[in-house]
């Protein structure tokens, strides 16, 4: 089993900024690959970026050139540094592990961005 627990998000302007966090723990692979996906009203879940644990990363074209995604291997963390951000950006974000064949969610944190 693996636990992800995710931080900081939160009410933000367009425009700003805000760093989401997730922590993983439990049994760890050391291969794995960790994501962030969102889910907006009404919409279905998509995934925003993702990066394996050998630093590959991907993300969605919406918000590429924006958002940045990161890991720590040393503490099983990934984050996600949302920059520029738009209304369209409003969704519930969660977090995704996933090795040899396993998958985990986090709960998710709210992000809205309003004036």
């Amino acid at each position: 089993q693996v636990q992800l627990v995710e931080s900081g998000g939160g009410l933000v302007q367009p425009g700003g900024s805000l760093r989401l966090s997730c922590a993983a723990s439990g049994s760890i692979f050391s291969i794995n690959t960790m994501a962030w996906y969102r889910q907006a009203p009404g919409k279905q879940r998509e995934l925003v970026a993702s990066i394996t644990s050998g630093g590959r990363r991907d993300y969605a074209d919406p918000v590429k050139g924006r958002f940045t995604i990161s890991r720590d291997n040393a503490k099983n963390t990934v984050y996600l540094q949302m920059n520029s951000l738009k209304p369209e950006d409003t969704a519930v974000y969660y977090c995704y592990y996933t090795s040899y064949g396993h998958f985990y969610w986090g709960q998710g944190t709210q992000v809205t961005v309003s004036s």
